[in-house]
């Protein structure tokens, strides 16, 4: 196949027509102030209310993005007439109460934007799904790393065959959070919290796999402080087809914190039967805006293709999963990154989680269907 890779890529998202649709911000923190808001108003998106638990917060985060109107309470701001988008970014286990809220207004609400995970657990999510469905109302999941420069990116390397047949794809995150209270209180460190933005990139790139094998260890730096079980995930993706791909996704980094030099980085691969690509990831180095990076390769063309952009992933990405929703209503359609896509995600979580205490693969349609699926031996 004769190709012809330019750096000249799809790496941007798809905007709405129409700019002005009322979006309700519920959540002041870090997520909302420094990411959502920021890329809303590079984009042209048109924040009208904000409310969280704390009026302070939420009145100083209005003065810095000019949102005119605060309330108390998010029940408050459901009921404003100018709100059609919901834009929610709070803890995971209050998003199923807040839902429950916003549905009540379903004709005027049209979508809601819910931030990753979609609920505590698997089953949390299916009944977010099924009552926004029931509502009428478009629910988007703000599975943001599909809008990170390189991987939209690479995307576009891989639709137009640029790398041939997928063989095998790397994810190696050696980073450290910030750990934030829910997730102390939850008990969760990495799988539900950092990947799941890795399990739905392999996704948005590859499909479905079949089935997952996790292991995971402790992060020694918090386990005296924060009781958890996924400090260190490592986990093994098998697709029918016979592609693979794994990631390490690793919070300890090595002493880092406690006065040895720091080696910090995410790093991703993708191997094909025609050429390579490899990039970099910027999150790390917040708040320095570091750009994401990607590197390819073909056999049809000598030398590395190196394209580069100026966005980042925070805040830039940001934009993305809002605009997917906001297209979607403005279509009549299904979001890109809908609820009930983002339910194999979640799926995939959970047979990590399953995957691990019980020391075997399991198969993604365990979680889906609720019956166990016996492991095919060749």
């Amino acid at each position: 196949m004769q190709v012809s890779p330019s750096p000249d890529l799809e790496y941007l998202p798809r905007l709405p027509q129409d700019k002005s649709i009322g979006i309700g911000c519920i959540g002041s923190g870090f997520i909302m102030a420094d990411c959502h808001l920021v890329a809303y108003r590079n984009a042209g998106f048109n924040p009208v209310a904000i409310a969280s638990r704390n009026r302070a917060n939420s009145q100083a985060v209005a003065d810095r993005h000019g949102i005119k109107t605060v309330y108390n309470t998010y029940q408050e701001l459901l009921h404003d007439p100018k709100v059609e988008i919901v834009d929610i970014a709070v803890p995971p286990q209050l998003l199923l109460g807040i839902v429950k809220d916003a549905i009540k207004h379903a004709g005027r609400i049209k979508g809601i934007l819910a931030q990753k995970p979609l609920g505590i657990n698997f089953a949390e999510a299916q009944e977010i799904v099924r009552l926004c469905e029931e509502a009428g109302i478009a629910l988007g999941v703000n599975q943001n790393m599909r809008y990170d420069q390189s991987i939209r990116a690479c995307k576009d390397i891989l639709d137009k065959g640029y790398l041939g047949k997928p063989v095998f794809a790397s994810i190696d995150m050696r980073a450290i959070p910030h750990w934030m209270p829910w997730q102390k209180e939850l008990g969760w460190a990495t799988l539900r919290t950092m990947s799941i933005h890795h399990l739905d990139t392999f996704r948005f790139l590859f499909g479905d796999p079949q089935r997952v094998y996790a292991s995971v260890a402790e992060d020694p730096r918090n386990a005296a402080t924060f009781a958890h079980e996924d400090g260190i995930a490592l986990y093994i993706l098998e697709y029918e087809n016979g592609f693979r791909a794994s990631a390490w996704d690793d919070v300890w980094t090595g002493p880092a914190r406690e006065g040895a030099e720091s080696d910090i980085y995410i790093k991703w691969r993708v191997e094909g039967t025609e050429g390579i690509a490899k990039g970099n990831i910027g999150w790390p180095d917040y708040p320095l805006p570091v750009p994401s990076t990607l590197d390819f390769t073909t056999t049809q063309h000598a030398g590395w293709q190196r394209p580069r952009w100026k966005e980042v992933w925070f805040p830039d990405a940001f934009a993305g999963p809002m605009a997917q929703l906001m297209c979607a209503i403005e279509e009549d359609r299904e979001p890109e990154i809908s609820g009930k896509d983002n339910l194999k995600t979640m799926a995939l979580v959970e047979a990590c989680y399953r995957s691990f205490r019980e020391h075997r693969a399991v198969a993604i349609d365990e979680i889906l269907t609720g019956h166990n699926v016996p492991s095919i031996h060749h």
